[in-house]
């Protein structure tokens, strides 16, 4: 049976929440939300923390558009690349945990512990998103 290049209705509105959601946390990585990045960058990345900062609002910007608008087996390719990306910057989502910083209303050690759950479920998101149905 062949496969079709069709995506499930549902599949579409979570790939472009997602899209949209990364245009918007780009953009707030390079303007209002600047600072609250900053407290995400661990300790080892060799990168100053706001040029780390800048640079992964512009990565985050390119590949929200980018889910946004791609079709056919490039979306697939855009959604594996999306969620390394979410891999990628896991450590600093575990680096404001263990050095206790305050951010995005992340002011307990619990509430940063319950964030880190939600990456394992962005990785998911984008790799489902982007699949067409079998």
């Amino acid at each position: 049976m062949a496969r079709s290049s069709s995506t499930s209705p549902a599949r579409t509105i979570a790939r472009l929440l997602l899209g949209g959601a990364l245009v918007f946390a780009g953009a707030s990585h390079l303007t209002f939300a600047r600072d609250d990045f900053r407290a995400q960058v661990p300790d080892f990345v060799p990168l100053k923390t706001d040029t780390t900062v800048l640079a992964s609002g512009v990565v985050e910007i390119g590949l929200g558009a980018a889910l946004l608008v791609t079709r056919g087996s490039a979306r697939r390719t855009v959604g594996g690349i999306a969620a390394a990306f979410f891999a990628a910057v896991f450590p600093g989502n575990i680096a404001q945990l263990v050095h206790h910083r305050d951010a995005f209303g992340l002011d307990t050690d619990r509430k940063r512990a319950i964030r880190l759950v939600f990456q394992p479920l962005l990785i998911a998101v984008a790799l489902w998103s982007t699949r067409t149905r079998a």
